[in-house]
């Protein structure tokens, strides 16, 4: 049975942030204002209500933190940036929302970028992607709206974002329309959040591994985790004109 979506708390202002869980596990969706975030987050709810879609891009002003049960863990959804009709001040202001988060938030293990199967890579997706690697953060890959593009065309921008990312991972196609890479969204987004976990679960041995009254081999020791990096000091997140 796949996860569930609950929406815990919304944040609209950086002063709103000390309210929220920064400091569990998490991971934030970032992308631009029309690449299908919301429709991303019901698909993955498995409802269209959860999170409201508009057909005007750059309704989600907010940021939302949704808890996903019964793990535990956090599924950030961050205001999409780069909707040029808004005004300068607007955007400003989600940029510095946006901001505040990323270098606040002390569970947050990773970003999933998501980016439009249909374009090829925009600067504002491409400084999302240079931030995160300057602050040591994470990043995942995935390329929205596949259900609009042939295989081929497909195969060309996860190419293209691969060598941008300097990834050994091609980036997961998504369609909120059709499914497809759901399952493995959520693989994806779970073991990041909680890597540890993950790892206990690709090492466990079947239950019938071994025949009744033999010893089990020893477990190897865990490994211990390395401290979390120190984010450095970046240049802003600020939108290009």
């Amino acid at each position: 049975m796949p996860p569930s979506l609950e929406l815990v708390i919304t944040v609209y202002l950086p002063e709103q942030l000390k309210d929220a869980p920064l400091d569990a596990p998490q991971v934030a969706l970032a992308g631009r204002s029309n690449v299908g975030k919301s429709s991303l987050v019901n698909r993955l709810a498995g409802t269209r209500k959860l999170a409201k879609i508009s057909a005007t891009p750059g309704k989600t002003r907010s940021i939302n933190f949704y808890r996903v049960q019964p793990e535990g863990w956090f599924l950030v959804d961050l205001p999409g940036y780069g909707y040029a009709r808004t005004s300068k001040s607007e955007r400003e202001k989600w940029a510095q929302l946006i901001e505040a988060y990323l270098t606040r938030a002390k569970g947050l293990k990773a970003v999933a970028v998501l980016l439009d199967s249909r374009l090829d890579p925009q600067v504002l997706d491409m400084d999302m992607v240079s931030w995160l690697k300057q602050t040591g953060t994470p990043a995942l890959a995935v390329l929205t709206k596949a259900d609009k593009c042939k295989q081929r065309e497909i195969a060309r921008r996860q190419a293209q974002w691969r060598e941008i990312m300097r990834s050994a991972a091609l980036p997961l196609p998504f369609s909120a329309v059709t499914g497809k890479g759901t399952e493995r969204l959520w693989q994806l987004l779970g073991a990041a959040a909680l890597p540890a976990q993950a790892a206990d679960d690709a090492c466990a041995p079947p239950a019938d591994a071994c025949p009744d009254g033999a010893d089990a081999p020893p477990a190897a020791a865990p490994d211990t985790p390395a401290p979390a990096p120190r984010r450095p000091a970046v240049r802003r997140l600020t939108p290009r004109q």
